[in-house]
């Protein structure tokens, strides 16, 4: 659902990109309060393996695609604040490196894409939880539901932008039904792919994921005045694998389905693409500004073999996602203010053992 420069007019794109930019400064300052010892090295990799994703368009219907838009994944893995802000890093990366998806209409994409799959699909998934027997079958469930409702929510957004900035006159009620239509179905497969993604890490580390905490409740204990997650014991621990397998897993799914799986995915155009083509939207449509990358089209400039083309283009934009993700979020985590960060249970119970030792003596 790239919405690619021409689509939208200029006035329109800029509101949509005063939207984006007020939506990330609230993400960041959010994602300082969700970046913590688990989800911080997870929040790169969560977009990394987005954009590994989202290579993979799957048939929906006769002639038409879609691809996994990522806002629910990233909003159950990570916490919403994070998850608008992993979905930006990958449509920055793809539209400046890969020209995928206008830079105009930055501004569109990102409240489209990011913002408001992110804020459906989370508000689905926790009124989902709260009402639902607490169990990871429930997880499941709330994910799946929460991911279908947020690709026809996306499709909705668009067509609200195109009233009132479409660049052509296509009749605004035929618009609609064939975005929300078509949407509807790749919703299916959205919420397939992320409840597949979600429960497959809830199975070995459930703590990772900020959607289930609470699931399994943990030792609280009072330090220093503060409540504090007990230090999991020795048997607790054996029972699921470290943190770096989880991690080093998650990067090789992401290198094998960009790097080789995507070169089998369907080459029709996705849902929005289709609909622009069937319905004349696409008649004002603008080249793209980096038409001429290296890596414009998801393939290396100069390289013949088709096959190995778009796989190092993958290779390569999973890379340069995870590192700028990883940034991102490395800075967001170091500026999270102080006192905010939970207290170390060791150091902590150490230094009160301490105080209470020099009090008596």
């Amino acid at each position: 659902m790239h919405v690619p420069d021409g689509f939208i007019d200029p006035p329109v794109s800029a509101a949509a990109g005063v939207i984006a930019a007020s939506a990330v400064a609230v993400s960041l300052r959010g994602a300082q309060r969700e970046l913590d010892e688990r989800t911080a090295p997870l929040a790169g990799l969560v977009a990394a393996f987005i954009f590994a994703v989202q290579m993979l368009n799957f048939p929906v219907a006769a002639g038409t695609s879609g691809h996994l838009l990522g806002g629910a994944l990233a909003a159950i893995l990570v916490g919403p604040y994070t998850g608008v802000l992993c979905v930006c890093v990958v449509l920055l990366m793809q539209g400046v490196l890969f020209a995928d998806g206008g830079l105009t209409a930055l501004g569109v994409n990102i409240t489209d894409m990011a913002l408001t799959t992110t804020v459906v699909s989370y508000f689905v998934f926790r009124a989902l939880v709260q009402v639902l027997p607490r169990s990871r079958r429930s997880l499941v469930v709330a994910t799946f539901t929460g991911a279908l409702i947020s690709v026809p929510a996306a499709a909705v957004v668009f067509t609200l932008f195109y009233a009132v900035g479409g660049t052509t006159d296509v009749s605004i009620g035929k618009v609609a039904v064939a975005m929300i239509g078509v949407h509807v179905l790749i919703g299916i497969g959205e919420a397939v792919i992320t409840a597949l993604t979600v429960s497959a890490v809830v199975a070995v580390r459930p703590d990772l994921v900020y959607g289930a905490r609470g699931l399994n409740q943990p030792l609280k204990l009072r330090v220093a005045g503060q409540l504090v997650d007990a230090a999991p014991t020795a048997a607790t621990a054996g029972t699921s694998r470290s943190r770096r397998a989880v991690w080093g897993a998650g990067l090789a799914a992401a290198f094998v389905l960009a790097g080789f799986v995507s070169y089998y995915a369907s080459t029709n155009p996705d849902g929005l693409m289709k609909v622009a083509q069937d319905n004349g939207i696409d008649k004002n449509t603008k080249k793209h500004a980096t038409a001429d990358s290296p890596l414009a089209g998801y393939g290396v400039k100069d390289v013949t073999d088709g096959r190995v083309s778009k796989g190092l283009a993958g290779v390569i934009g999973v890379g340069v996602t995870l590192v700028a993700g990883s940034t991102v979020f490395w800075v967001v985590r170091r500026r999270r203010r102080a006192g905010t960060d939970p207290v170390n249970i060791e150091s902590a119970v150490e230094a009160s053992a301490a105080a209470v030792a020099e009090e008596r003596s």
